[in-house]
């Protein structure tokens, strides 16, 4: 069985890993457009300050991250974050610790009594009696009012999506709220529901020891494959029974493709297979997101918590600031702190279309009004994503279920990413490992 794995992101290492796991005898082929493996996963070191251009780990309250390190034999690779890193912040009119007990709920000042009461009427709210999709504001303002829904979910959606509250659908992008409320009728009760049935912690974001590329290298190494680094492929096509891949002057036929690439790539890829399904991947939107990195051989502030979010109310010029020395100690040398600011998003898309210059200027202006920190940094780091994350709209799971269902028009041929059914590090492992799986048993029925 002869398998072509275009993307060598964390989707296409994990799907490449469980195939080789599940068909030891299966010849796969890796083709990677960069010139290192891991997509957005990559870590810039620059005079010890380690940069992530994408995202920095995962959350442990999910197997599957766990699942993989484990099998792959990387457990000694872990870091777990800092206890510091719980600490987290909102900036509305100034900063505001984000509350994380019903005490301290109480006592913020991001709401008035008024508008926490309204909060915490949500147990008293019937629940929805239709299962049509609605968007993350809708959701916030019938269950827990305009309020928190315009400063905690407002915020939230910026730092996970990079969009805003009324562009996601709440069904697609945060299904457990939906499980709450229409298995126990709303969030409140669910949530006790649960924490009677679990009482173990809500998960630690995880990375580790020196980076994601830690991972990502380790990865490359264990997975046997032919590796075609800094290939990008051009088109795909069937060829009898099979695929003939085209990557510049490089031609492979093989029996399965699988597309771990975003959909813009895939669409490409795909324009001479399928026009409809060409035009399908093309609709999936992206937030663009720019990423400004700071270090300082030495500042006076603090940087004890995970970060800071903005709402859009607030009007600050990024969506949000990590403050990765604080969360995994080796981002800095020793005695040193460093931040990461992302700017953009659907807030303000066309950030991205800065040079280096103006979106550090625009980012050590965010960092001075929000933190005071107005400390010329020692080290700038800067990485533009101008199709950063995928959108996850109203209708968008209807739209991914008529996409697999054209997929399978074509037998071999597979989709998996953030795009689709989850854009976590964790989704994108159960992903990528079902289809590696479902390639697997494909082969072993056409053998």
């Amino acid at each position: 069985m002869r398998v072509a794995i275009i993307g060598t992101g964390i989707s296409g290492l994990a799907t490449a890993f469980y195939l080789q796991r599940a068909r030891s005898d299966a010849d796969i082929i890796m083709y990677e457009a960069n010139p290192h493996v891991g997509g957005t996963l990559h870590t810039i070191d620059i005079e010890g300050f380690r940069f992530e251009e994408g995202g920095n780990g995962f959350l442990s309250n999910k197997p599957d991250m766990l699942q993989l390190v484990a099998d792959s034999g990387a457990s000694d690779l872990l870091m777990r974050s800092q206890d510091a890193s719980r600490r987290r912040f909102i900036y509305t009119d100034r900063m505001h610790p984000m509350p994380d007990s019903p005490g301290k709920f109480l006592k913020t000042e991001l709401l008035s009594w008024p508008q926490k009461l309204r909060v915490m009427g949500e147990v008293f709210i019937r629940p929805k009696r239709n299962d049509e999709d609605e968007t993350l504001q809708s959701f916030g303002y019938r269950r827990l009012g305009k309020a928190f829904t315009d400063i905690f979910l407002d915020a939230m959606t910026a730092g996970i999506y990079g969009t805003t509250a009324d562009r996601v659908s709440v069904k697609a992008a945060f299904p457990l709220v939906t499980e709450l409320e229409r298995k126990h009728g709303g969030l409140f009760k669910g949530m006790i529901a649960r924490r009677k049935q679990s009482a173990g912690p809500g998960g630690v974001l995880m990375s580790f020891k020196g980076g994601m590329n830690t991972l990502t290298e380790h990865l490359h190494k264990t997975i046997k494959a032919q590796w075609h680094l800094d290939t990008p492929v051009t088109g795909v096509v069937q060829e009898g029974q099979g695929f003939r891949v085209e990557a510049g002057d490089r031609s492979s036929t093989v029996d399965q493709v699988i597309l771990a690439v975003p959909t813009y790539a895939a669409a490409r890829i795909l324009a001479g297979l399928d026009q409809s399904l060409e035009q399908q991947l093309d609709a999936v939107n992206y937030a663009p997101i720019a990423v400004v990195g700071f270090g300082w051989k030495q500042l006076d502030h603090p940087l004890d918590g995970f970060g800071v979010l903005t709402t859009a109310a607030a009007r600050m010029p990024f969506l949000g600031v990590l403050w990765d020395s604080a969360i995994f100690p080796d981002r800095a040398p020793e005695g040193m702190k460093c931040v990461r600011v992302m700017l953009g998003g659907q807030r303000d898309p066309h950030m991205v279309d800065l040079d280096d210059e103006a979106l550090i200027a625009h980012a050590r202006d965010g960092v001075a009004r929000a933190l005071g920190i107005d400390v010329t940094p020692d080290v700038q780091f800067v990485k533009k994503w101008p199709r950063g994350l995928p959108g996850y709209p109203v209708g968008h799971i209807e739209a991914m279920d008529t996409l697999m269902a054209h997929v399978e028009r074509y037998p071999g041929l597979h989709l998996t990413g953030n795009a689709y059914r989850g854009i976590a590090m964790n989704d994108c492992a159960r992903n990528g490992r079902l289809t590696g799986e479902a390639a697997a048993l494909l082969g072993e029925k056409t053998a």
